[in-house]
C-alpha cells in the first residue's frame, strides 16, 4: 500500500531503526517512545488491523507475537515484564493502519496507560 508508512518502512522506502526480522516480520523502534523500550511488531504484508490479520492469517499473528517476545527478551525485558499492545481502530489509539504489536518496557507500567 504505497500510502503506508509501514509499508514503506518495509520496502526500505523510509528508514528505521530495525532490533529483528524474519522473513515474514519485522521489528522497529518507535519515533515517539512511550517507554524506554518501545518497539514495534509488523508483519510485511499488509492488513489494516489485529482483526484483519487474525482473520487472515493466524500463523502471521502468531509469529508477529513471538517476534514481540523476542524482542522483548534481547532488550533485557523477559525477567523484568512487558507489555504487548495491538491498537485496533481509532477509538482504540491506532493511528497507523498496519497491524502492528507495540512492546513496551524499561520501567514500571501503570494501568491505565496514560
Amino acid at each position: 500500500m504505497p500510502d503506508c508508512l509501514f509499508c514503506r518502512i518495509v520496502a526500505g522506502d523510509v528508514p528505521s531503526d530495525q532490533v529483528s526480522q524474519t522473513p515474514r516480520v519485522i521489528a522497529f523502534r518507535d519515533i515517539n517512545p512511550q517507554a524506554p523500550t518501545h518497539v514495534l511488531v509488523i508483519p510485511k504484508d499488509h492488513y489494516p488491523d489485529l482483526a484483519a490479520l487474525a482473520a487472515a492469517d493466524p500463523g502471521l499473528l502468531a509469529e508477529v507475537t513471538s517476534v514481540a517476545d523476542l524482542v522483548a527478551t534481547t532488550e533485557g525485558l523477559a525477567g523484568r515484564g512487558y507489555r504487548v499492545v495491538f491498537n485496533t481502530g481509532p477509538e482504540a489509539g491506532q493511528t497507523v493502519f498496519h497491524a502492528h504489536a507495540h512492546v513496551l518496557g524499561g520501567r514500571p507500567l501503570s494501568w491505565p496507560p496514560g
